[in-house]
Order: C-alpha cells, then sequence, then structure tokens
C-alpha cells in the first residue's frame, strides 16, 4: 500500500489516492510549471489510521448523534469540535508514523513547508473545497509534520466541510483525506488570480497582497485588486488597498508585521506583473480545459504557482437554511480585536444611550398622530440596532470558538469542552440582574410580617419593598413578555419572590482554583512565544462569552421602547388594542393611529401540536452541555404564563431561552432546550448555576409536557422521561407567534 507519492509519480487514475490538490499540482508540475517541491500523503494514510485506531466507529457514531438535517449551525460546529478533538487525542500508529518519517526526512529535513489539504472531490470541475480544509505555513521538522498532517485530517470534519460535502451530494462518511506538502516559499509578494470574475465574466481578477499568502486567505490584509479584459489581455482598472499589515514567517506558523513605510504607498505588482500572472492562468484554463482560480507568489523575480483548481459554481442552499451564513462569519483574531472594540466602544455606548434618549420622551403628551410618527421611528431605530447585532456582535461570538480551537490543540483535553470553564463567571449582565433578584428574595426570608403581606396581597404599592419590586419589573419588562401590564409583571414577581425566599440562597458555583489550574496547563502546553497570544486570545473569548447574552439584553431595552408607544397606541386607542402587544405588529398600531376607519386583520394562532401520548419515546438524546444529574417535574415554557408558574425545584423545558427570561433559572434544577449549541443563552446560563443542561433535543417543547417527572443526565446529553402527565390532564395550547 502506497503512502506517499512524489508529483512526477502521480497519474491521472490515482486522484482518488492523492486529492484534486495534488492531482493538478503533479500536472503543472510534468509541463515544467514553477511548481515548488512537493509530495503528496495519500487517503491510504488516512484511511489505515482512521480504522488502525478505531477512530472511524467513534466519529461516525459522534456525527450520528443526530440527524444532520435537523442539526443548527451551533449544533454543527460543536460536533465538529468533539470530533477534532479526537484526531487531537489519537496518536498515528507507530508503523505508519515511521513511514511517513522517512519521506519527511528525506524530502524537506528541518526545511520550513506548508501542509495542505487535497481531499477527493477537491478542487474539481463539480467542486471547490477553497477555504473549508486546514492549510499550515512554515512547519518545520518531521515530527511537527506529523502533528499537522493530524490537524489536516482532522479538518475533514470541520463544520463547513461537512456542510459543504452535504450540499453537493458527497457521502460524507465516506469522505477520506489525502495531504500536500509542500516546499515554502517566502514570497515577496503573492496573491490569487480569477480566470474568470464571478461579477464579470468578460473580465479576470488578479488580488494580491504583500508577504505571504495567508494574509489574503483569511482576510487579515486588505488586497490591490486588477480587472483584467480577458479577450484583449487589458487592464482595465486597478483598486488600491488600504496597506498596513503584512504576514511572514514566524520562528514558527506565521505573524503580522506593520508594512514599511516604503511599500504602503506602492502596489504590490508592477503593470509587468501582472501581465505575466494573466498569460499564466490562460496557459493554465487551456492545460485544463476550464478556467481557474491559481494560487501564485513572486519569490524575488521568480513567479512560482501554489495551487490550482477550477472555478465553479455551485447550487444554492435551501432558501431556509441559514447555516451557510453563519459559516461565513468565523474571524481571525485580528478581526475579532477589532470587532471588541467597535462593540465595547462604539455599539454597546450608543445603544444605552440611544434607550436613555427614547426613555426621556413622554409619550402621553404626543398626540396620536405625532406618537404614529415616534412608533415609525422606533421601528426604524430598532431596525438599525437589530443590523448592528447581525453585523458585529453575531461575528464576534467566533472569539469562544477560535480558543477552544486553540485549547484544545494545545492541550488535548479529554472533554473538548473543557476550555469552557476559563470563559465562566464573567458576569453576565443577566446574573448580575439575577443577583439583585435574590436580594429582595433575601428580604423577604428575613422579614415574616412583609412575607405575610406579600402573600395576602396587601402590600402596599408605596412601601419601599414595594417600589424596589416595581423597578425590577420595569427593567425585566420586555417584547419577549408580551401584553403583561407593569402591574400584573409586579404581582408575578411577588410571587417569584415567595417562591426564591422559601428555596434559600441561590448556590453559585465558584471554580476559581479549577480555572487557575486550567490556565497553568493552558500555559505549560504552549511554546514560550504563543504564550502572551493565548493569553490575550483567552481575554478576548471572555468578553466574547460575556457579550454572547448581554448584548441580546442591550438590544433588549430598545426593544423595550418600542413595546411602551405601541403600549400607549393600545391604552388610547379601543381599535389598537384588538392587535397583540407585539412590536412586529407595531405597522398596524401606526396604521390605527393615522386613520380611524382602518381595521387590522386578525390573525390566527397556530396551534402547538403535542404528540400521541400512547407513542411517546421514554428516553430523549440531545447534546450534553453542562454536567450534572437532575430529577424534577418540568415546566414546559410557551407562553409568558408558564414563565411566572415555574416553581423551586422545576426543570425549565422550552424551544430556547432567551437572556431576558433567565430571572426564573434560580429555581430551576435543570434546563432542556430544543436549540442546540453548547454556546447558546440557556447553555451559558446553565454552567453559570451549575445546573445540567441538555440541548438540540428535538421537539422537547412537544414531547414533554408541564408536570412530567424527568430526569436530567448533562453528562450523556440524555433526558428521561420517567413519569407522564396523564393523557386527560392535556389542554389545548396555542403558539401566538404563529
Amino acid at each position: 500500500m502506497k503512502f506517499t507519492y512524489h508529483l512526477s509519480q502521480i497519474k491521472k487514475s490515482d486522484q482518488k489516492c492523492v486529492g484534486g490538490k495534488a492531482s493538478a499540482l503533479a500536472i503543472m508540475a510534468q509541463e515544467e510549471l514553477p511548481v515548488p517541491k512537493t509530495i503528496c500523503i495519500s487517503t491510504n494514510a488516512y484511511n489505515i489510521f482512521m480504522d488502525e485506531t478505531g477512530l472511524r466507529a467513534q466519529v461516525l457514531m459522534e456525527y450520528h448523534r443526530k440527524q444532520f438535517d435537523q442539526m443548527r449551525w451551533e449544533e454543527m460546529w460543536d460536533c465538529s469540535l468533539r470530533i477534532q478533538n479526537m484526531f487531537a487525542r489519537t496518536p498515528i500508529p507507530s508503523t505508519l508514523a515511521a513511514a511517513l518519517m522517512v519521506e519527511i526526512t528525506n524530502c524537506f529535513d528541518n526545511s520550513a513547508v506548508a501542509v495542505r489539504s487535497s481531499a477527493v472531490g477537491e478542487d474539481s470541475a463539480r467542486a471547490s473545497f477553497a477555504g473549508l480544509h486546514e492549510s499550515y505555513l512554515n512547519v518545520r521538522g518531521p515530527k511537527e509534520v506529523l502533528e499537522h498532517i493530524k490537524l489536516v485530517w482532522a479538518s475533514t470534519w470541520s463544520d463547513a466541510a461537512i456542510l459543504y460535502r452535504k450540499e453537493i451530494g458527497l457521502e460524507v462518511e465516506k469522505s477520506s483525506m489525502a495531504v500536500v506538502i509542500q516546499e515554502l516559499i517566502q514570497g515577496q509578494e503573492s496573491g490569487v488570480i480569477f480566470g474568470r470574475s464571478p461579477v464579470d465574466h468578460s473580465k479576470a481578477v488578479i488580488e494580491a497582497v504583500y508577504g505571504l499568502n495567508q494574509g489574503l486567505v483569511d482576510g487579515t490584509v486588505q488586497p490591490d485588486r486588477w480587472m483584467i479584459d480577458r479577450d484583449s489581455g487589458k487592464i482595465v482598472s486597478h483598486t488600491p488597498a488600504q496597506r498596513a499589515k503584512i504576514v511572514v514567517p514566524a520562528a514558527k506558523g506565521v505573524k503580522v508585521i506593520r508594512l514599511t513605510t516604503g511599500k504602503r504607498n506602492k502596489p504590490p505588482l508592477t503593470r509587468h506583473k501582472v501581465k505575466d500572472i494573466f498569460k499564466l492562468e490562460k496557459r493554465l484554463a487551456k492545460l485544463f480545459g476550464s478556467d481557474q482560480d491559481v494560487e501564485w507568489t513572486y519569490d524575488h523575480s521568480k513567479l512560482r504557482l501554489l495551487q490550482s483548481r477550477p472555478i465553479t459554481t455551485t447550487g444554492k442552499a435551501k432558501d431556509n437554511d441559514d447555516r451557510q451564513w453563519y459559516l461565513s462569519l468565523k474571524r481571525g483574531f485580528e478581526n475579532l480585536v477589532d470587532l471588541r472594540s467597535k462593540i465595547e466602544d462604539e455599539i454597546i455606548p450608543e445603544m444605552v444611550s440611544e434607550a436613555e434618549s427614547l426613555k426621556k420622551i413622554d409619550l402621553k403628551q404626543l398626540k396620536d398622530k405625532e406618537l404614529a410618527t415616534e412608533i415609525s421611528r422606533r421601528v426604524d431605530i430598532c431596525e438599525k440596532w437589530k443590523k448592528q447585532y447581525w453585523d458585529y456582535c453575531i461575528p464576534f461570538a467566533h472569539g469562544i470558538r477560535l480558543f477552544g480551537t486553540v485549547y484544545n490543540k494545545a492541550v488535548k483535553p479529554e472533554n473538548p469542552y473543557e476550555f469552557l470553564e476559563l470563559l465562566e463567571g464573567t458576569a453576565l449582565k443577566s446574573v448580575q440582574r439575577n443577583e439583585q433578584l435574590q436580594r429582595l428574595a433575601n428580604k423577604l426570608k428575613a422579614d415574616k410580617s412583609l412575607r405575610v403581606l406579600v402573600r395576602s396581597g396587601k402590600l402596599p404599592e408605596d412601601s419601599k419593598f414595594a417600589k424596589e419590586v416595581a423597578a425590577y419589573a420595569q427593567e425585566l419588562l420586555t417584547p419577549l413578555l408580551g401584553m403583561i401590564s407593569q402591574s400584573q409583571l409586579r404581582a408575578k414577581m411577588l410571587e417569584l419572590l415567595i417562591e426564591m425566599a422559601e428555596m434559600g440562597t441561590a448556590k453559585k458555583v465558584i471554580k476559581d482554583q479549577a480555572k487557575s489550574n486550567l490556565e497553568k496547563r493552558l500555559l505549560a502546553n504552549m511554546p514560550k512565544k504563543d504564550r502572551t497570544f493565548a493569553l490575550e486570545l483567552m481575554d478576548l473569548a471572555r468578553t466574547s462569552y460575556r457579550l454572547r447574552d448581554d448584548d441580546n439584553i442591550y438590544l433588549g431595552q430598545i426593544e423595550k421602547q418600542l413595546l411602551n408607544a405601541t403600549q400607549e397606541a393600545h391604552n388610547r386607542s379601543s381599535i389598537v388594542s384588538k392587535i397583540p402587544l407585539d412590536i412586529l405588529r407595531a405597522d398596524e398600531s401606526v396604521k390605527c393611529l393615522r386613520d380611524p376607519n382602518y381595521r387590522p386583520e386578525s390573525r390566527k394562532s397556530k396551534p402547538v401540536e403535542i404528540q400521541d401520548r400512547q407513542i411517546m419515546p421514554r428516553q430523549l438524546i440531545g447534546q450534553p452541555a453542562g454536567s450534572g444529574l437532575a430529577t424534577g417535574r418540568a415546566r414546559v415554557i410557551r407562553k409568558t404564563e408558564d414563565l411566572f408558574a415555574f416553581k423551586r425545584g422545576e426543570v425549565l423545558v422550552c424551544d430556547a431561552i432567551d437572556p431576558n427570561m433567565t430571572f426564573v433559572i434560580p429555581l430551576a434544577s435543570a434546563i432542556v432546550e430544543r436549540r442546540g449549541g453548547m454556546l447558546i443563552h440557556g447553555a451559558i446560563i446553565a454552567r453559570e448555576y451549575g445546573l445540567p443542561c441538555v440541548t438540540g433535543v428535538p421537539d422537547a417543547d412537544k414531547l414533554i409536557d408541564t408536570e412530567d417527572q424527568i430526569s436530567v443526565d448533562g453528562y450523556l446529553g440524555i433526558v428521561t422521561i420517567s413519569k407522564k402527565l396523564p393523557i386527560k390532564h392535556l389542554k389545548t395550547t396555542t403558539n401566538k407567534d404563529g
């Protein structure tokens, strides 16, 4: 069985063993085109590794834990993380490792190399896996190369690669990976050429940066762009970049440094080099029979070809499948640092200021048409901040994932989510708000006469305690709670406080020593030169973890001001009062205020379908998201009333937890969610309180009903229904959101 191929040995019939990238490089090398010295580690090596270690069976078991079509993007990332951690922890069999070491040593010894993927089916006319698998630059020494081969193998199971294979109809279970090991060319200028522009097919496009191509590929460095007429070869336009950074080799891997002053005002390519690159792409298009996407670099004056693949157009993802968009949100460290600054220094202060400004407007003093105008203005303000949230806050969550990837590669922990323990306890706003609620509960617990007044419903509204509860209720009132009034909310909060007072002080999980040990473990496994980076990334990830929850609360305060305006419209108009108090229907309130003859259309609620109790499964499988075991009565949250009916010791079961509903968490014994992922709000808050949590349970909010007795295993991700609510107790419920 052949494990390694030199480019001169690769024949067309070998493509299934060497993959698309190596096959294309072999064709170019055999045509005497300027390709760096390269060897290919065949798919035979990957298959031996998978089968002899038993990893294939483990991977497929993990992959099939949940139906792929039911996985959200966050669950895909979780699945991928668990699988890739299996690769990191599994050594290459000694016989295979020895055979590969011999070839790597003979060809490269300790010279710097690039280790790249060459998947079967990659870079073909049918599909391009550009950017989906890992590449590593400036790897030195046979042992390091072996470790990076394994990392490339692991990237076969990246979330993006899995989704792409499914979309183009490849069998994910039969995926295999070859690896290209290529002499590292330390080019002074690098880039790509697209033989056919995706925007204008009459043009070719060249993008170029100073230094290594890595900066262009991962978005760290903005490229200069040239458009070339495909027929004449004439340069049609040049769009300069804001040249500030350059990616260069470090002692190990690569680093980003500032571009020298002399190069900032000078394009990386001359007109002569632009034309040479265009001519070379034309030659490659003729050789391969289609327009090419070519990665190249200039080693001083010599143009070198790093890889070439056909330009492909794949089918669009389903209209209702947003997973591909989410997978495009991954960011590098430099970009995440910029995002953090943008969010903390601009977005959040401006959101707070906007909410305070709106709060100062006396809505009762506005005439109907003025109120209609104000509601429309607030709709626009909410849309503006939602866009900021999606453009900046959602991508910033990748800071957690980047840290997890770095931690797992360095430490190779048995638990692939061990890194999350280093991020917990970062003063989430929802936790701080719950602490304020607990202080109120403690006052009740300490004052028997006050408890008697609250229980009897005779607490004076002008009492200090009533005013404190009213202030808290006002802070809590967001669109999530729907049509509940301030007075109703205050009454519900008093009931909740009685429950908390009788339960006692909520236990907060303190893990300071464990966190300190994990931090030491991370640093001990990082090269000395990378330890500062590891600490900086950990700090960034902690901010990302905190804002994953907090930014929703800030956005909720903006939306609350729109809710207040629509509430005012409800209070003054009998027609508006017939519209559900929902900010998504604010436009109908505006129409009613402006036109007394307008009548909104009634919208019927969709019933929540509850499955036949006679055929219900007893054991439900999801993803473990918070360790621990708990048994209790379920409280399924389908409407606002369910939230306020929550009793101490119950298991919170819902579609998805919003940060604005976490005030009941101190009463919960466990959490179960239909929505999946280790980084969704329910999982984050569960870990803050040390609660067992299982997420990604299909139809959890339909298969389980309030009063069912359930057991939650947060270690294995299993929810067991130990006692069902009798069928005669079931009530028809509706989903007001449709």
